[in-house]
């Protein structure tokens, strides 16, 4: 469970970055954020990893043993100790996917649980061959064994987020957290990036940054949108060409934008 509590950022020139965001995402949710550029997708996230500091607000997440952890908090008193402990059980999953091109499908996998052992047996020892079996089960899991010992650098822009997600997977998260994972993909690939990650919620919930409503209809039980660092939105996916236009801003206006959006409300 993951729970968002008044979330405001307001840079020293006065301008308000996130304005008194909250919300919850249970167990079993496939949550989309949405919203035209700028509206701030990013800067929840970021605030939700711990990554940027925020004026008011904290973000606290859960597992089913009921243990919380706290990645950030208006006063700042989460300790350098507490928040490593709360990211190792977030999976992050970029668009970019930050991967290391030089090094081996394999290795890229099992880099995501470097944060669960110590750094003197990763520098001496390594990982075990149990790990290295888990990371391959992962790498099953997203269609990407056969490509273990391949570099990184090869692969195309579907095959790397396919090994990112398996590096998150392999990280055992409590929560994912997904960056505009297929804005960089074509759309065959994107559905399928899509069809990998909807029953990952089921296990963990997933909090993803989108800009194609019409996947986001489809695919996530419910969507946030955001408009000037507000929600002005926290329900069902299914949504009007009315909806998705105050959402955007009037960018249905735009004759490309309107075909585009209408489809996604109709489909």
């Amino acid at each position: 469970m993951l729970e968002v509590k008044g979330l405001s950022k307001r840079l020293p020139t006065g301008k308000t970055i996130l304005n008194d965001i909250s919300f919850r995402v249970d167990k079993g949710e496939f949550v989309a954020l949405l919203g035209a550029s700028g509206a701030g997708k990013s800067m929840t996230m970021r605030a939700i990893a711990g990554l940027t500091s925020v004026t008011a607000g904290e973000v606290v997440f859960s597992g089913e043993s009921g243990k919380c952890y706290t990645t950030i908090t208006a006063s700042g008193k989460t300790s350098g100790k507490d928040l490593r402990r709360a990211r190792r059980n977030i999976g992050v999953i970029f668009q970019g996917s930050n991967l290391v091109k030089r090094l081996p499908v394999l290795d890229n996998v099992m880099i995501g649980r470097l944060g669960r052992i110590h750094p003197l047996r990763s520098w001496l020892y390594g990982f075990t061959d149990q790990e290295a079996s888990e990371a391959m089960a992962a790498l099953e899991r997203v269609g990407m064994a056969g490509f273990a010992s391949r570099r990184t650098g090869s692969l195309s822009g579907g095959e790397v987020q396919r090994v990112a997600i398996a590096r998150a997977i392999f990280q055992r998260p409590l929560l994912y957290l997904a960056d505009e994972p297929v804005s960089s993909l074509d759309p065959k690939n994107a559905e399928a990036i899509m069809q990998l990650m909807q029953p990952l919620a089921r296990e963990h919930p997933i909090l993803g940054a989108f800009h194609q409503p019409g996947m986001v209809m489809h695919y996530c039980t419910r969507v946030i949108a955001l408009h000037k660092g507000s929600i002005i939105y926290n329900g069902a996916p299914n949504l009007s060409a009315k909806q998705l236009d105050e959402i955007y801003c009037g960018q249905a206006d735009r004759p490309e934008a309107t075909q585009e959006l209408t489809a996604a409300a109709e489909s």
